[in-house]
């Protein structure tokens, strides 16, 4: 089966999602969630088998996150953009390495890998950062900016140029949207409280 075919609109679909998402818009989840299911099949063929799981488990978030940026506000409202304090993202940091140490010790000792522990990173800091996304927290930027340096690593080893392509178009992405994430929420901490 040729993967180009999933793959390529799977590329375009994920560039709109992340552009979207950047832009905090409600249809980066269902974009996304398009994005997600064509590449099943093309981390399949790759035998990339993290990022397949990582996948199907995006579907889940994919739905999660469109449900939870529309009523996870104040009674039941759109959800603000937010921050966390420092030691709560070590502690996300702590887990995406461990859970990326074991995870890939798995892949490496059961499989035929490609990548084990790389694929293993991509796979647990990108469920990381969908997670603190869901939650619109600015520093699952953060996340997705250590992902897309090493998913372009890795991506391209195995040949998949549009996708590495598509990740190093993600890594500008992201860091655009930690920016402009960090300006909005630096703008609403300028405005008066109103009692």
């Amino acid at each position: 089966m040729n993967s180009l075919w999933f793959e390529i609109p799977g590329t375009i679909f994920g560039l709109i999602c992340v552009w979207l998402t950047v832009r905090q818009h409600i249809w980066c989840w269902p974009t996304g969630l398009v994005s997600v299911v064509l590449y099943v099949v093309v981390f399949y063929e790759a035998k990339l088998y993290s990022d397949l799981v990582l996948q199907v488990v995006y579907i889940f978030m994919q739905l999660y996150g469109w449900y939870h940026w529309l009523y996870g506000g104040a009674e039941r409202t759109e959800l603000p953009m937010t921050t966390q304090p420092a030691v709560q993202t070590l502690g996300w940091w702590i887990f995406a390495l461990t859970g990326s140490a074991l995870w890939g010790y798995g892949m490496a000792t059961y499989t035929d890998a490609a990548a084990p522990y790389w694929d293993a990173f991509i796979a647990v800091a990108s469920l990381v950062a969908q997670w603190l996304m869901a939650h619109k927290k600015l520093e699952s930027w953060w996340f997705w900016i250590a992902v897309d340096c090493v998913a372009v690593g890795v991506y391209a080893s195995k040949k998949l140029y549009v996708t590495t392509g598509l990740y190093a178009v993600f890594l500008v992405l992201a860091i655009s949207g930690w920016l402009a994430w960090r300006k909005s929420w630096l703008a609403a901490a300028d405005e008066p409280v109103v009692v």
